[in-house]
């Protein structure tokens, strides 16, 4: 078996126990925003901030003994353009709350038969697509990423980058360090509440949602690199350089309708964000079977359509804009504590909280 193809096997196993477990723990970022805001409850929230610890735990280990390069992921770089951040994460909190879920939660949907979650699927992936090569590129690009809005530090963006040479400490010791400190602190916070210790599916899908990250970072990190015996460098499956990556569900939308789109162009290949998005969808529809949950679901109305598809667009825009959605920057790109996916997951949440009040004051005013 090629490199490449044990790369992409691994991709579609993981997003299938991502999907599969997603779906049975009913794991929901957006979900978890609305519980906190419209009932008070926190248990999907904490869940969320399982993952998260779990992964920044993961992924810094995973690192500090040489099996991850945080530096070749798109979360480190030295370049801080803040109100692409600000904007994608305001807009993709906004359309994710429009939708009725993320990026990962629409997937999950699209396994259990939810026919709204479809065409949300190929509205953010077309927008999506045009965020990042079409028309709303040119403006992402030449408006929200332009250099006078862009910060150019000297390091990385990532804390213990930022932090490096405090206490004359070194840069790998300040890595675990800050990593345990802030992981420290939300494993405390999620397990404070005896509420959520009794919680078997969410502790279960913080935990194993988290891992997945970590998991996925270690294959396209380090399994998908091999010695080049010719030139003595390191290639990723057959290619002279490539970034890790972990989940994220947004590009790959994008992604996936370009390879159904190009299917029989040659330079069209399957990567491993492609096929774990396939997996998650695989494995939502695996746990829907098993547990007799699989139902069709469509829109009730042109009104509920309409706020879909409009959610779905600002979630391919927002998405593309701030590098990631409630998974890809909210647990994958907080895993490697940048800076700048700290941002993105308040602006998220902002954006989505902000909406749920604006609704449920329309609603009121309606009634």
């Amino acid at each position: 078996m090629s490199l490449a193809t044990t790369v992409i096997l691994w991709g579609l196993g993981l997003g299938v126990i991502f999907g599969f477990v997603g779906s049975k723990t009913n794991f929901c970022t957006m979900g978890a925003v609305s519980d906190v805001v419209n009932m008070g409850s926190w248990g999907r929230m904490r869940a969320w901030i399982l993952a998260i610890a779990v992964a920044i735990i993961g992924t810094n280990l995973l690192s500090y003994y040489g099996y991850l390069n945080l530096s070749n992921t798109i979360y480190s770089g030295s370049s801080f353009p803040w109100l692409a951040f600000l904007v994608g994460g305001l807009t993709f909190g906004i359309g994710m709350t429009l939708a009725s879920g993320c990026g990962n939660k629409t997937l999950l949907r699209i396994g259990g038969g939810n026919l709204k979650s479809l065409v949300v699927f190929v509205f953010m992936g077309f927008a999506a697509i045009m965020t990042l090569k079409g028309i709303l590129g040119a403006f992402r690009v030449s408006v929200l990423s332009a250099p006078p809005v862009t910060i150019q530090l000297d390091s990385s963006q990532t804390i213990p980058a930022l932090m490096s040479g405090i206490g004359g400490m070194a840069a790998n010791t300040m890595q675990l360090l800050v990593a345990g400190v802030i992981a420290l602190a939300m494993l405390i916070f999620v397990f404070k509440s005896k509420e959520f210790r009794g919680e078997m599916d969410n502790k279960l899908s913080g935990v194993v949602i988290g891992l997945v990250i970590v998991a996925a970072w270690y294959v396209t990190g380090h399994m998908g690199y091999a010695e080049n015996p010719d030139t003595l460098e390191m290639t990723y499956m057959g290619t002279a350089s490539h970034l890790a990556e972990s989940m994220s569900f947004v590009a790959p939308s994008a992604y996936s309708l370009e390879y159904l789109g190009y299917w029989t162009d040659a330079s069209n290949v399957i990567t491993f964000s492609v096929a774990s998005a396939f997996g998650v969808v695989t494995g939502s529809f695996l746990y829907a079977m098993i547990s007799k949950s699989f139902r069709w679901e469509y829109f009730t109305s042109a009104k509920d359509m309409a706020s879909h598809i409009i959610g779905a667009i600002l979630m391919g825009f927002g998405g593309i804009t701030a590098m990631g959605c409630t998974i890809g920057q909210g647990v994958t790109g907080v895993s490697t504590l940048s800076l700048g996916s700290f941002l993105v997951l308040a602006s998220i949440i902002a954006g989505s909280a902000i909406t749920m009040k604006v609704q449920y004051y329309l609603m009121m005013r309606e009634g």
